[in-house]
């Protein structure tokens, strides 16, 4: 059997990238107890697009086993609301994520956040939200992820079924270590 040159040449010039794939596979196991922290960037607008924010946030979790992470999120926001005027806002939550069973580098997950909202143009109010996203290990410890939020905001607990419907998303990228 006689091989082409043109095949010859595919061959041979795959054979160091098919090497790297081989000796660079990712391990993105967690254990219970490691830790993790995030740095990212967030945003969010209505759906007219007229009233928007977007800031920074970071994390800090613990994970009780190797799948389930617990964490407190902090974010700063600047936000530049229809009705005028430019304001910093923040909030600070706790959260928890489900890690989803996963083969490579790709982990999805999903979870919940509650805790409080504040700042200079809204009213000090307690959050909550549900979220999914996924982290891509780009080494054994380093990932960049991509979080998505459906959050709503509520004066009470009994007030938490009737503030459902008028929530946000909120979206956030970033980087995160484990160690």
């Amino acid at each position: 059997m006689k091989i082409s040159t043109l095949t010859a040449t595919v061959l041979l010039a795959a054979l160091p990238f098919s090497a790297v794939a081989q000796t660079t596979v990712v391990d993105p196991t967690r254990r219970a107890g490691e830790r993790e922290f995030t740095l990212g960037g967030s945003g969010a607008s209505n759906k007219d697009l007229d009233d928007s924010f977007g800031g920074v946030n970071f994390s800090y979790g613990w994970y009780s086993t190797p799948t389930s992470l617990w964490s407190i999120r902090q974010s700063i926001n600047y936000s530049n609301p229809s009705f005028g005027g430019k304001r910093f806002n923040g909030s600070t939550r706790l959260a928890f994520d489900q890690h989803l069973a996963a083969r490579g580098p790709l982990i999805p997950f999903i979870g919940l956040n509650a805790g409080g909202v504040y700042g200079d143009n809204l009213r000090d109010t307690f959050a909550a939200g549900l979220e999914a996203g996924g982290k891509y290990y780009v080494q054994s410890r380093t990932f960049v992820y991509a979080l998505v939020e459906y959050g709503w905001f509520f004066r009470r607990a009994r007030s938490v079924d009737d503030t459902f419907s008028n929530g946000q998303f909120t979206w956030s990228v970033g980087l995160g270590f484990n160690f």
